[in-house]
Order: C-alpha cells, then sequence, then structure tokens
C-alpha cells in the first residue's frame, strides 16, 4: 500500500496539477494520495479564489484520495515555515511513503547539497550569512548570496540559477524539513512544465495559476478560462460563483488594512508574525498617502522586504498572528488533522492513520471540542478565524459567518 504525499494550494486547480497527481502516483507506483492543502489563504499573502472546500472538491473530483487542511498559521508564511508546517503534517500520519513536489530543475540531486548546507550550516556558511545581512540585505537576498559564494569554489553547481526559481526554492525547504524530522518519507521531484510560476497570460494549454486567477478576476468569469482547467474545475468554479457571486482577492480587503493601520500603534504591529524593527514605520507612514491597497504596497517594497512578505504580514494584520503566539504554537505542532475532502480510497487510509498514531482527525468541525486540548483550540481557531475573513472579502448580501461549522468535508460518493 504506497501513499503518495503532496503539499498544494490548488488555487484553482488547474492542468499542471493533475500531470503532477498522475505523475507523482506513477513514478512512486502508488496507489493512494494525500494532499495537504493551504486554505483560506496562501502563501504569497493572498486570500484563496475560492474557499477551501471548493479547492478540496476540485482535487477529490481530479482524483486526489484525501485533502488535508494545512493550518493557518503555516499556509501564510515564508517558504521555510510553510514547507516545514506541510511536510510535518504529512509526516506525523505515519503512512506516508512519498512526497513529491514540483521544481523548476527537476532533479533532486541539484537540490540536496543546498538543502544539506541550509539544514547542517557549517562555520563558513554562516560567517557569509552574517555578512550579507550585516550589510543590509533581506534574510533571502543574504542566504542567497552566501549560498552562491559557500559554493563558488566547492562545486560547478549554479547556486544562483537554482534559487532564483520559487519552486526550486521551495522543494530546498522540503527536503530540510524532511532532515530535520528525520523523516522515513521518500522525496521524489518532478520539473514543471507548461507555463512558468509568475507568467500572467494564458499562453499555454498547462497555463499558470497565477494567469488563471487573473483572466477570472480581471471579467468576474470563468468562461474565458474553460480551456485551461480540467473539467472538474471547471464545474466546481461554475457552483461556486452561482453561490457566492464573487471571487476573492485581496484587493477586498482595502479598507479593513487601511483601517487597522488608522488605529494600531506602531509598537503593536511590530509585534505581528514577520515584522522586524523599523519596518512597521514604513508601513504605518505609507499607509497615510495611499489609499488603494496596490499603490500602498508597491510603495513599500524593496530589495529587503519583497512584496510576498509585505502581503503576508497584512493577512498577519487581520489575524491579530503575533511572532509569539506563533513561536508557542509551533512547539506543540502538528496535533490534529483537518479533512477537507476524501474519496473511498480516502476513507481507508483515514482508517490507516487511526491504527498508527494517535492523532486526533477531525472530520466534523465542532468535534475538536471533545479534545479537550488548548493548543489545538489555539491552532483550528485561527482556521475558523480566517474562514471567516475570507467570507467577509466576499461583500455577500447575507453575512456568511462560522462557515466551518455550517459546511462538511465533500465526500466523493460513487
Amino acid at each position: 500500500m504506497a501513499v503518495v504525499g503532496i503539499v498544494a494550494e490548488y488555487n484553482p486547480f488547474h492542468f499542471g496539477h493533475k500531470h503532477h497527481l498522475e505523475l507523482s502516483k506513477k513514478i512512486t507506483n502508488s496507489k493512494y494520495s494525500i494532499v495537504v492543502m493551504s486554505g483560506s489563504f496562501v502563501q504569497r499573502g493572498e486570500p484563496s479564489l475560492v474557499d477551501k472546500w471548493t479547492k478540496a472538491k476540485m482535487a477529490i473530483d481530479s482524483g486526489v484520495d484525501l485533502v488535508i487542511e494545512l493550518p493557518f498559521i503555516f499556509s501564510v508564511q515564508s517558504a521555510e515555515l510553510f514547507a516545514y508546517g506541510s511536510v510535518a503534517l504529512l509526516n506525523s500520519l505515519k503512512i506516508v511513503d512519498y512526497i513529491c513536489f514540483g521544481s523548476e530543475i527537476g532533479d533532486l540531486k541539484y537540490l540536496y547539497p543546498i538543502a544539506d548546507v541550509l539544514f547542517e550550516e557549517p562555520l563558513h556558511y554562516k560567517q557569509l550569512l552574517k555578512k550579507y545581512l550585516q550589510i543590509g540585505n533581506s534574510f533571502p537576498v543574504a542566504r542567497s548570496y552566501a549560498l552562491k559564494e559557500y559554493f563558488s569554489d566547492k562545486t560547478s553547481l549554479d547556486v544562483d540559477k537554482i534559487i532564483c526559481s520559487p519552486n526550486n526554492i521551495l522543494a530546498i525547504e522540503y527536503l530540510k524539513a524532511l532532515k530535520k524530522l528525520n523523516s522515513p518519507i521518500k522525496p521524489f521531484t518532478i520539473k514543471r512544465v507548461g507555463s512558468q510560476y509568475n507568467d500572467t497570460e494564458l499562453n499555454n494549454k498547462i497555463a499558470s495559476a497565477t494567469a488563471i486567477r487573473k483572466k477570472i478576476l480581471e471579467s468576474n468569469d470563468i468562461s474565458s478560462i474553460k480551456d485551461y482547467v480540467p473539467k472538474e474545475t471547471y464545474y466546481n468554479l461554475a457552483n461556486y460563483i452561482n453561490d457566492y457571486k464573487s471571487f476573492n482577492s485581496l484587493d477586498n480587503y482595502n479598507q479593513i488594512i487601511h483601517y487597522l493601520l488608522r488605529i494600531k500603534g506602531k509598537d503593536s504591529l511590530l509585534n505581528i508574525m514577520d515584522v522586524e524593527a523599523g519596518l512597521e514605520n514604513r508601513i504605518v507612514e505609507k499607509s497615510h498617502s495611499f489609499n488603494k491597497l496596490d499603490s500602498f504596497i508597491n510603495s513599500i517594497v524593496t530589495k529587503r522586504y519583497p512584496r510576498t512578505r509585505i502581503q503576508r504580514i497584512l493577512i498577519h494584520l487581520m489575524m491579530d498572528l503575533y511572532e509569539d503566539t506563533f513561536k508557542n504554537l509551533f512547539s506543540h505542532y502538528p496535533n490534529y488533522i483537518r479533512v477537507l475532502g476524501s474519496n473511498e480510497n480516502g476513507f481507508y487510509l483515514i482508517n490507516k492513520i487511526k491504527e498508527k498514531t494517535d492523532i486526533p482527525i477531525i472530520i466534523k468541525y465542532s468535534d475538536y471540542r471533545n479534545l479537550k486540548n488548548p493548543y489545538v483550540e489555539n491552532i483550528i481557531s485561527f482556521d475558523k478565524k480566517a474562514t471567516d475573513l475570507f467570507f467577509l472579502g466576499l461583500k455577500t448580501e447575507k453575512p456568511l459567518t462560522n462557515m466551518d461549522y455550517y459546511i462538511s468535508p465533500y465526500i466523493q460518493k460513487k
């Protein structure tokens, strides 16, 4: 019974994801698949285009067996924390044999050396990292410079080319997380095909999720992307728009973000996750100069503070996720499994998980109360809060609150 684990956002599920799912099962000879999926908000610091249950339906209808939710506290984080949270959750299931992830380079032999250095942190590397941090680079930029110099006289490895690609960076972080956890899960990588991660135009049958979202949001109409997504995705997008009338984007939170920046002091902002000393001043000052969110974010972005980091900070601001809170919850993670969708094979996997581990499996949201675990309650409360914030962004006529209690996991019936 081979099981392959996948980390995904499916925002939305497209042909590239379908290719990855099918090839992952083929190259690992796995009969079953489990996906750890971000929920209401995604890693780059944006709300998901559609709600997490719709994303789970897309995945299950397209061949995934079991979808479990990556808790919010990890879903909107740097690549390092996003990867660790995802791998730790898969590892906790005790039934996952393989993890398969995409990368631009498509070969682990080029990724392992970099992951090894980041995990072991040899003295020379730490000295280089310190040097580049001291001259004012952000941590990701300083790390890339340090890695490039560290490998310059050791190998012909083109480090600069590898770490400038987002999926390569995530792949390295998955490998590092496996090492940190001493996990028995065996990694595989698949070379990314079709459009690049950040491509904004529909110029390939396997289009990027970025391009698909852009097209949908420009028109609030899904007919223009019908040829770029599987029929299962199109069907579920149609159902979603029929139910909720609009898709979600960060722009929908413009007023909320500006209001919070007006009323919260700089000292409070400094404690928000991912804010470093000095950045809080820049954020608050720029908030008084721009009404439009996009212009406001662009005014903050620098080489040191990339756009995705600023967006994540704004999400953390709305969610009241403070660094001390995260560190406390991190030390007690993972402590539950939240099911968002399953087919018949998925229920077989759930039973196997129950045999292998004592970690509680939450199918009905309210069942978390029976666990009487304050850390479970704290972590899952962020997921509920994120769901409420997601639906607030849709600006529906009727308020949509407490949806975690009202929407059940998607169970595919034959």
